[in-house]
């Protein structure tokens, strides 16, 4: 857990409440966790996720593993410690769309189970929802898919802890959505999802 280094600061609340952010958008606020190898088809199922949730009538935003490394984490690198922040970071932005009411879709290979759960007790402390959905796919599909040519560049030793080849994926154990990307269809994957959502009546059914 990252040591609180600024004094002197303090919680401000204001007079609007999640409640009243809920209730204006007609549905609740959650992060769903998506975690799985490099090329498992997690971005392609919150895409498509988003999508449908859009149709619906349902406010939900993307943080994605590349654009926030680009943005708000272009600081880190790939290291043990560098995930661990990277990971704790996202898990702080998305609390604040929880809070607005947003459904927050977090697409992360976020390999090592602690991080993840750090990032699931940060949500239950605030009494917030939050989803771990494992887009499970063998290694072997993984790479044959390989979208960016990671998996070659790492196969060649240009490229230094990746998650598969020369650093570990801790698989969830209890995840409250596994997907099977390498067996389903993509339609199949974003209905599983959504009935979890209705259960847990984070969407209206």
């Amino acid at each position: 857990m990252a040591e609180q280094k600024a004094t002197n600061v303090h919680w401000h609340e204001g007079d609007i409440t999640r409640g009243h952010r809920q209730k204006i958008l007609g549905h609740k606020g959650a992060t769903l966790w998506f975690t799985g190898l490099s090329g498992s088809g997690k971005s392609t199922v919150a895409v498509e996720l988003e999508g449908r949730l859009s149709e619906l009538g349902f406010l939900s935003y993307r943080l994605d593993g590349d654009n926030v490394r680009l943005g708000i984490n272009k600081n880190l690198g790939f290291t043990a410690e560098d995930r661990t922040e990277n990971i704790r970071r996202i898990g702080e932005i998305a609390k604040l769309y929880v809070d607005t009411g947003v459904i927050a879709l977090s697409s992360f290979i976020s390999p090592y189970s602690s991080d993840r759960d750090q990032v699931r007790a940060l949500h239950e402390a605030a009494g917030m929802d939050f989803i771990e959905v494992f887009v499970d796919c063998s290694l072997e599909a993984a790479e044959s898919r390989d979208p960016k040519g990671l998996y070659k560049k790492a196969r060649a030793g240009e490229i230094k802890n990746f998650t598969g080849i020369d650093d570990p994926y801790e698989a969830p154990r209890k995840p409250e959505v596994h997907l099977h990307s390498d067996k389903q269809s993509l339609d199949e994957e974003v209905e599983q999802i959504l009935s979890v959502l209705r259960s847990r009546n984070i969407i209206p059914a």
